[in-house]
């Protein structure tokens, strides 16, 4: 059994549910501005819900909150080194480019909000 079907177990086993509705989220700046490495903050960017993602190095981004893979929320993750975590099947990301390395696939729109 991999990791990632593991943490799926789990997830499925404590009723983990990506549709589930989310207190108010703040607005992207709202979120940037309490960003510190290791985070990821569910936020709001207009009409769209989003991620804020803080790195190791204290680069903080704002990317799509939804794994393409099955639409789990990418904030409900964890932040490992560059790359974002899906708490799902442990899809990983890395933000700057948006993409999906384990796996060759899974684009997701990302941006810089603040640099190091």
């Amino acid at each position: 059994m991999t990791a990632s079907s593991l943490r799926a177990q789990i997830a499925d086993f404590l009723g983990y549910e990506p549709e589930a509705e989310l207190p108010a989220r703040p607005t992207v700046t709202e979120a940037a501005a309490r960003g510190r490495p290791g985070d990821g903050i569910p936020a709001r960017d207009g009409d769209r819900d989003v991620a804020i993602v803080g790195l190791a190095d204290g680069r903080i981004y704002c990317m799509a909150d939804r794994c393409p893979h099955d639409g789990g929320r990418l904030s409900d993750g964890f932040v490992e080194g560059d790359q974002v975590v899906c708490a799902r099947h442990g899809w990983t990301f890395e933000p700057r480019p948006g993409g999906c390395p384990s796996r060759g696939a899974g684009v997701v729109d990302a941006r810089l909000l603040r640099a190091r």
